[in-house]
């Protein structure tokens, strides 16, 4: 959204020359929550360690220039703790606020966090979020102590991006150098780059453009996960060259769900064949690639191990979703006690 949008027009005085009739068109309003992270992190004075979680929403706010000309701004702290720190009990009640805030009457969120579990946020938002005010996430690589840090520059093209009447349906969104991602496809890349986030299977929906956003393309929403959600395990177990199967055993005792993080499309080592079909005779079991980029297939290979003999046995395809967010997707659906045939649907969706 560019600078405030005035309205002029040009009327006759009989005594004079045409005089301006300025009028302004009503603000938007933008909720901005906080939950830590770099963007909110500096030094207290005359301290030569680290940065910690320190500045409020206030202070973010304070420190873009113009930021609330366009919108009319609302703060909240929810948190303040490193990204890393985050839990899925701390997202699914960030979605009931997002939701109230929408119902409000509130036109845009916007959400700063520790880019550490940024993309994850963002996925598991968009599962349980479901109105039509979009939810922007975004953060900072550079604390404010450093030179050329990123996070008001970011927290503006955020701001004017959930602000925007464009982005309304469009779910949870990531922005970030001025690049806009949809939540299923954004992907931390880089651990130290400002330009660390990107969608590889999709490319950025749009860009923030001389402070405008202009979209390029929507993607489809999917129906939202209902909340709350009881409590759940999803263990992640990596395929590695010459990887044990003992990692394995007993993970059903230690977990309601797996996925799979296999080699390229699908693959896993010959031993892993038998111990993955009991596993997926007693608890779900999801099949993703590790590669972060691409789909696992369905019908191209055919050995011991492949991703045709995998699905035969029981596994449920991730389709193009990488490990981290195939395991949110199931971790969401056993939270909303879905069943095995649900469970399958939903993945099925995402193809």
């Amino acid at each position: 959204m560019s600078a405030p949008s005035i309205l002029s027009a040009a009327v006759s005085d009989p005594k004079g020359p045409h005089v301006p009739v300025v009028s302004c068109v009503p603000s938007r309003n933008v909720l901005v929550v906080t939950l830590g992270g770099t963007i909110a992190m500096s030094k207290s004075s005359g301290d030569t360690g680290g940065v910690t979680p320190r500045l409020t929403g206030a202070d973010l706010v304070a420190a873009v220039p113009g930021l609330d000309e366009a919108v009319s701004i609302a703060l909240e702290d929810f948190r303040q703790v490193p990204g890393a720190s985050l839990t899925v009990d701390d997202i699914a009640e960030l979605a009931e606020r997002c939701h109230k805030a929408a119902a409000s009457g509130t036109d845009g969120i916007v959400i700063t966090q520790g880019t550490d579990t940024l993309e994850e946020t963002a996925f598991l938002l968009d599962l349980l979020y479901q109105a039509d005010a979009p939810v922007v996430l975004t953060g900072a690589m550079r604390n404010a102590a450093m030179p050329g840090a990123d996070g008001p520059a970011n927290l503006l093209a955020a701001v004017r991006t959930a602000a925007d009447p464009a982005a309304r349906g469009l779910g949870a969104l990531a922005v970030f150098a001025d690049e806009i991602h949809a939540a299923r496809h954004v992907r931390k890349i880089h651990s130290t780059s400002t330009g660390a986030f990107a969608s590889p299977d999709a490319g950025p929906i749009g860009h923030v453009i001389e402070g405008v956003p202009r979209l390029h393309f929507s993607v489809r929403r999917h129906r939202a996960v209902p909340l709350p959600l009881k409590a759940a395990t999803v263990e992640i177990v990596p395929t590695v060259l010459g990887g044990s199967a003992a990692v394995l055993d007993g993970l059903e005792h230690r977990a309601n769900g797996a996925v799979v993080a296999a080699f390229g499309v699908g693959h896993v080592p010959a031993t892993w064949v038998e111990p993955l079909e009991r596993l997926a005779a007693r608890m779900p079991v999801v099949l993703a690639s590790r590669t972060g980029a691409g789909y696992v297939l369905t019908s191209t290979y055919a050995f011991p191990g492949s991703e045709s003999d995998l699905l035969a046995r029981g596994l449920i395809s991730a389709g193009p979703l990488d490990p981290y967010k195939a395991r949110l997707l199931l971790l969401a659906h056993l939270g909303a006690s879905a069943d095995q045939a649900a469970i399958e649907a939903a993945f099925a969706e995402r193809h």
